[in-house]
C-alpha cells in the first residue's frame, strides 16, 4: 500500500518536509478553503498540487470533496450542486488527481464525546461515551423522543450524569460533538458560531421525513450523476463508512455494515464507486467482522483508513492500538490483494506534547508517526510471509 498522511495545507502545523523525513509517500488533502458547493478550478487544484510536488511527494487523495447538504437530502438546488461536483471531478482528473474519499453522512460527520480520553501510560485518544452522547440528545439539544433511541441502561446513565452535570461540562460535550470535530474539515458548524446548537437543530430538520430508502436513493442519484465523469477521467470515489455506524440523532445512516456497503455498490455497479475501507468506523459497531469485510471489499475499495477501535459492552468505543490482530489482518488482506492502494493511519494518540500543539482532533504528529511505524512494520512483515 502506499503511505499516505492527512494534510490540512499550507498552514498546517506539521509540514510536508517533516512528512517526507518520517516516509510518507502520498499526501492526502483538500482545498478546505473553499466553501461546500462552489467549483474547485483548474488553477487552485494545480496550485495545490504544485505545492505538494515541490515537496517530493504527490497528492494521492482527495479527503474530501465535501457533498453539500442539500444533494444528501435532496434539495431544490441539488441538480446545479452536483453540476458543480461534476466540474470539481474533471478540473481534479485533468490534473491527474484520481481517488476521492467523500461521505454521504447527513449533518454529522463523525462523532466523539471526549477529545483527550487518558490512557493508563499516560497518553491520550478520542472516545465515545454513550451515556455522554444521549445526555446531549435528550437535555442540551433537545430533540423531540429524543429517549425512545436509547435503552434503559443507557436512560440510566442519562439520569446519573443529569445529576451531576455542569454548564462547563455541557459546553464540553457541545464543543466536542458538534464543534471541534467537524469545523476544521469544511463542517457544517465552526467555532465562530454563535449558537451552535441552534444551528445544529436547523439543520437537523432539513432531514425531517428523510429515511433511509430515500437517502439512499438520494445517493444512487449522485453517484450515477457523476459515474460518466469519473470514466472520462478514471476517478475513484471512495465513500467513508458512517462513524459511528448506527442510525444517530434521529438521522439515517446507509454505510454502516455489509448489507450496507453491498447496497451502495450493487446500485451503482460501476467500479469507480468503491468503498474508503475505514476500519475504525466500521469496528465502532459490536456487529462488524472487520477482518471479514476486508477480504470481501478488497477488490472495491480504493482507499484504507488504518485504524482500530474497541466496543465496551455498555456502547462506549475507544480507540485501539494499530497493533491490534484485526487491524494486522485487515493490512494483510490489502497489502496482499491491492497493491498500492493508499492508506492513511488515523485517530492516534496525543503523546510528547501533541496535546499543547493544538493539532486537529484525532490529527495529532507523534501519535500519527508511531501508528505509521506501526503499520510500516506490519506490512513489511506481510512480505515475508509465505502465502
Amino acid at each position: 500500500m502506499e503511505k499516505t498522511w492527512r494534510w490540512f495545507g499550507p498552514n498546517d502545523k506539521i509540514t510536508l518536509e517533516m512528512l517526507r523525513q518520517i516516509g510518507v509517500e502520498g499526501i492526502v488533502t483538500a482545498l478546505h478553503r473553499i466553501p461546500n458547493g462552489e467549483v474547485w478550478s483548474l488553477d487552485e487544484v494545480n496550485r495545490m498540487k504544485d505545492f505538494i510536488e515541490a515537496a517530493g511527494l504527490r497528492w494521492s487523495v482527495v479527503e474530501s470533496l465535501p457533498v453539500s447538504e442539500s444533494i444528501k437530502y435532496g434539495g431544490e438546488d441539488r441538480d446545479q450542486l452536483i453540476e458543480n461536483y461534476k466540474e470539481s471531478l474533471r478540473n481534479l482528473g485533468k490534473a491527474g488527481v484520481r481517488t476521492v474519499c467523500y461521505n454521504f453522512m447527513p449533518v454529522l460527520d463523525w462523532a466523539r464525546t471526549d477529545l483527550e480520553y487518558p490512557n493508563p501510560d499516560g497518553t491520550s485518544n478520542l472516545y465515545f461515551n454513550l451515556g455522554e452522547f444521549a445526555y446531549f440528545d435528550i437535555h442540551i439539544l433537545g430533540r423531540k423522543d429524543a429517549a425512545r433511541d436509547y435503552d434503559e441502561v443507557t436512560l440510566a446513565r442519562v439520569d446519573e450524569l443529569r445529576k451531576v452535570m455542569t454548564p462547563e461540562g455541557e459546553k464540553r460535550l457541545v464543543d466536542n460533538i458538534i464543534v471541534k470535530t467537524q469545523g476544521f474539515v469544511n463542517g457544517n458548524i465552526s467555532e465562530n458560531d454563535l449558537d451552535p446548537v441552534q444551528k445544529f437543530r436547523d439543520l437537523l430538520a432539513l432531514y425531517d421525513g428523510i429515511d433511509a430508502d430515500k437517502l439512499r436513493e438520494n445517493m444512487a442519484y449522485f453517484l450515477n450523476a457523476i459515474m460518466p465523469v469519473c470514466r472520462e477521467y478514471d476517478i475513484n470515489m471512495c465513500v467513508h463508512p458512517d462513524d459511528p455506524p448506527r442510525p444517530i440523532l434521529g438521522l439515517p445512516r446507509i454505510v454502516t455494515c455489509d448489507a450496507d456497503i453491498r447496497a451502495f455498490l450493487d446500485a451503482v455497479p460501476d467500479p469507480h464507486n468503491g468503498l474508503t475501507f475505514c476500519a475504525g468506523s466500521l469496528s465502532a459497531g459490536a456487529h462488524n467482522d472487520i477482518p471479514a469485510l476486508a477480504r470481501k471489499y478488497a477488490s472495491r475499495t480504493h482507499f484504507v483508513h488504518a485504524r482500530i477501535c474497541n466496543v465496551l459492552p455498555n456502547g462506549d468505543f475507544k480507540e485501539s492500538t494499530h497493533l491490534d490482530p484485526r487491524l494486522i489482518d485487515v493490512v494483510r488482506t490489502f497489502e496482499r490483494e491491492r497493491p498500492g492502494v493508499p492508506m492513511r493511519v488515523d485517530h492516534a494518540p496525543l503523546m510528547l506534547g501533541d496535546e499543547k500543539m493544538g493539532y486537529n482532533a484525532g490529527y495529532s504528529f507523534h501519535g500519527r508517526m508511531l501508528a505509521l511505524g506501526m503499520v510500516s512494520g506490519i506490512m513489511a512483515t506481510v512480505h515475508t510471509e509465505k502465502i
